[in-house]
């Protein structure tokens, strides 16, 4: 098999939150899988609360950008061909694609952030950038 027909994968969790017994736990290193395989990467947290989850996913040469997100129990997240559905009970938002193409390779990034109700009763997403070893916060919308 060609290594140009292999879906490299790496995996990466975040918390995007404010106390310290929050935790997301995401396989880690890099997975590769042939193309048309499926995938499935698990993501749980340990969480006070009902934060967002997210999955993030940063393409060669480019920044993370949001793949998907869900923030009521059950909620499906989808785009691309990628699905989520997020679980309050079990604690898991865990991505999966039928069928993955070469195009997928990336960096895949599960992630937890606190909800800000604005005054209109929309989710406020805080954004945060890699800064110096560290994700931080760089703005709020």
């Amino acid at each position: 098999m060609l290594l140009s027909s292999l879906l490299k994968v790496v995996m990466a969790s975040l918390w995007l939150g404010q106390t310290r017994e929050d935790s997301v736990t995401q396989m880690d290193g890099q997975m590769t899988l042939p193309e048309g395989a499926a995938l499935t990467i698990n993501c749980t947290y340990s969480a006070t609360g009902y934060p967002i989850t997210f999955w993030y996913v940063q393409y060669p040469g480019e920044g993370p950008q949001v793949l998907l997100k869900a923030m009521k129990d059950n909620e499906k997240g989808t785009n691309k061909e990628f699905e989520a559905t997020y679980h309050r009970e079990s604690k898991s938002f865990h991505l999966e694609k039928a069928s993955v193409q070469d195009s997928d390779s990336a960096v895949y990034y599960c992630v937890l952030s606190d909800t800000v109700m604005g005054t209109a009763g929309a989710a406020e997403h805080k954004l945060f950038e890699w800064q110096q070893g560290a994700w931080r916060l760089s703005a709020s919308i």
